[in-house]
């Protein structure tokens, strides 16, 4: 296992709001390597246009603090056969989630979220 540790939008969420969870992932971006899957932008986009909040300066500060990794072939392949696997233990495990998790299997990292479709998976560190 990397020291590299995925963010996912629960993640990023709870650290712009500055709750509790949010301060463990204040720690995480400090003093870590962190990558923000572009899936995550989107969802952090969707999430801040729909609240009608400014995302511009939020998205800087992302692209500035963590590496932003893009969703390659192999990882879209392996997003597949994840949501597959994953559908079988949990009925609404999302394509999205899948695509967080493949990118951080494909680069051996730990997946940062509070989102409990990550609760049983050994490569996530809960919030």
């Amino acid at each position: 296992m990397s020291d590299e540790f995925v963010l996912d939008a629960f993640a990023w969420v709870e650290y712009f709001l500055g709750s509790k969870r949010g301060e463990k992932v204040k720690g995480f971006i400090e003093i870590n390597k962190c990558i923000t899957p572009t899936i995550v932008i989107a969802e952090l986009s969707a999430k801040y246009s729909g609240d009608e909040i400014d995302f511009k300066n939020k998205l800087k500060f992302i692209k500035f603090n963590t590496k932003v990794m893009v969703l390659s072939d192999e990882i879209a392949e392996a997003a597949g056969k994840i949501r597959i696997n994953q559908r079988k233990i949990k009925k609404d495990f999302g394509l999205v989630d899948s695509i967080i998790y493949a990118t951080a299997l494909s680069i051996h990292a730990k997946v940062l979220s509070g989102d409990p479709h990550f609760q049983d998976i050994q490569e996530t560190i809960m919030i």
